[in-house]
């Protein structure tokens, strides 16, 4: 045979015959390892077509054995586990929610299902146990209908779980500024670094150096009883921050938290109410200068609820001020001598 007749054999498509039906165009090829049969389409025939569809399956089901391996190795699979071996996350990174905020989400899940697994951890401390990473709400909606939790296991680090949790929260528009402040704080406390609580939170050494702030110098008993203040940002907290670092307005602030109709009050208005008595007492602790007839400063008096201070300027008024250290234990006694 000739080797033009050869090529022209091998190159030649199968005729019908009676007992095999004729090739379908673009006839689907059912691949069980590779997934669905739709994935792969036959557009190659012949010999030379089929090896090339055949090395095309190899690196296909190549890539996906790989893309399987890795999202397993990540643990990017979603399981269910149940709710009773998962505990919380080792620091917290919301204040408590609202009945009202947990019962609109059970009934979303319960209506529409868990659309987003939560992320855990094996536990480090308990074998057959897990830890949350990210997900506390959905978590406890899901228990609450006596469900499963569709979650992705990870193992991860005390590092690594601080900051999947941190990058979370801050993709969450519903985290307010003030939770994100004791998240910080939290972390701080806990003794990771900065650098990994900026990494957690995506935010700039000015960001974190202000949320520390905020965390600190407003007592944890203030930041509770106003509670998340969802609408409240960065700026209307440090302006709280410098106000209570006036004298007597943290008398205020105690009085304002302590009223049994504070509670009642929506958490921004609560804010609201805070900020308001700490301007009050500022306004009225501020210094009220004493002139002479020249119009000079001869001193300075500050006075609030807790107390009387007495400023003079030796350098301006010399002889004033020893008079008035001088005169002040007999003005004592003459107090106590009465009228």
């Amino acid at each position: 045979m000739s080797r033009k007749v050869l090529l022209a054999n091998l190159t030649k498509r199968d005729e019908p015959t009676a007992e095999a039906p004729p090739p379908v165009a673009n006839r689907m090829r059912a691949r069980p390892i590779l997934g669905s049969p739709e994935l792969i389409t036959d557009t190659a025939a012949g010999p030379i077509g089929a090896i090339g569809q055949s090395l095309g399956e190899v690196s296909e089901r190549a890539r996906r054995a790989e893309e399987v391996e890795r999202k397993l190795t990540e643990g990017q699979v979603i399981i269910e586990i149940d709710t009773a071996l998962i505990d919380p996350s080792f620091v917290s990174d919301r204040m408590p929610v609202s009945k009202e905020a947990l019962t609109s989400l059970t009934e979303k899940i319960r209506d529409h299902g868990q659309l987003n697994p939560i992320l855990v951890r094996p536990h480090p401390e308990a074998e057959g146990r897990y830890q949350v990473a990210f997900g506390h709400r959905r978590l406890r909606a899901v228990m609450a209908l006596g469900l499963p939790v569709r979650a992705v296991v990870r193992k991860l680090t005390d590092e690594q779980l601080v900051i999947a949790q941190g990058q979370e929260n801050h993709e969450r528009e519903d985290l307010s500024y003030v939770e994100k402040a004791l998240f910080a704080r939290r972390l701080e406390q806990r003794g990771f670094s900065r650098t990994t609580i900026m990494a957690a939170m995506s935010i700039y050494k000015s960001d974190l150096s202000n949320m520390l702030s905020v965390a600190t110098r407003i007592p944890e008993e203030v930041i509770n009883a106003i509670g998340p203040a969802p609408g409240i940002g960065r700026r209307a907290w440090l302006e709280l921050v410098a106000l209570m670092a006036e004298d007597g307005t943290a008398t205020a602030v105690r009085s304002t938290i302590a009223d049994p109709a504070f509670a009642a009050l929506e958490s921004e208005i609560r804010f609201k109410q805070v900020i308001a008595a700490t301007k009050t007492q500022a306004t009225r602790g501020k210094a009220e200068s004493w002139l002479t007839s020249s119009g000079e400063t001869l001193a300075k008096v500050t006075q609030d609820e807790d107390r009387v201070s007495l400023t003079i300027d030796r350098r301006k008024s010399p002889e004033f001020a020893e008079f008035v250290l001088t005169r002040l234990r007999d003005l004592y006694a003459e107090f106590k001598a009465g009228p």
